[in-house]
């Protein structure tokens, strides 16, 4: 069965992320033509990128980042879940990122971000860092607006063209994480 690990992004205390989070993996949860798990960055408490080897070298020596790469390797592909944080996304998901690099190869990605535009910006910059990482992002996305999707900017009550989006989302991360099986075995 296809594995997606819906990332949340944000470590903040008090974080919108996590309602987010919570509302794609219940959407999620729902279908039948893969597995969907919630995995948070503050489970993996992953310091500044603190590996004296490149990622690319695969030579991992921290405790934090073997925990990190086996459940990251674990998965088919991805949902994250981005703040936008300074036109960009949150430092815990781009150090999140860094660590690793052979576990993100030939995978899907998908994206739902959220913020005063939607995390638009955010999503943005995290397609490029896919690219370099031989992640395939998928063309669908969800923006979330901070000031139309939580009541006081922190109760998040998403409009309902929103669950339309997400679905389109995942069904494009599910397919390209199924097209991109044999490219994972062959590696």
């Amino acid at each position: 069965m296809t594995k997606i690990g819906i990332i949340l992004g944000s470590t903040r205390p008090g974080r919108n992320g996590e309602a987010v989070a919570k509302w794609v993996l219940d959407i999620a949860s729902k279908r039948t033509d893969a597995e969907f798990e919630l995995v948070d960055l503050l489970d993996y408490n992953l310091p500044h990128l603190d590996e004296a080897v490149p990622p690319s070298m695969g030579q991992y020596s921290k405790p934090h980042t073997l925990a990190w790469a086996e459940k990251i390797g674990s998965l088919d592909g991805f949902i994250m879940v981005t703040p936008e944080y300074n036109h960009s996304t949150s430092g815990a998901l781009k150090n999140a990122i860094d660590f690793l690099f052979a576990e993100w190869n030939n995978k899907a990605v998908g994206f739902v971000g959220y913020g005063s535009v939607g995390g638009a910006r955010a999503v943005e910059h995290l397609r490029l860092i896919a690219g370099e990482l031989m992640l395939a992002d998928v063309r669908a996305q969800v923006l979330l607006s901070l000031a139309q999707d939580f009541e006081n900017y922190s109760l998040f009550l998403p409009k309902e063209q929103h669950e339309q989006a997400l679905t389109t989302v995942i069904d494009q991360v599910v397919a390209w994480s199924k097209a991109l099986e044999h490219l994972r075995k062959a590696a």
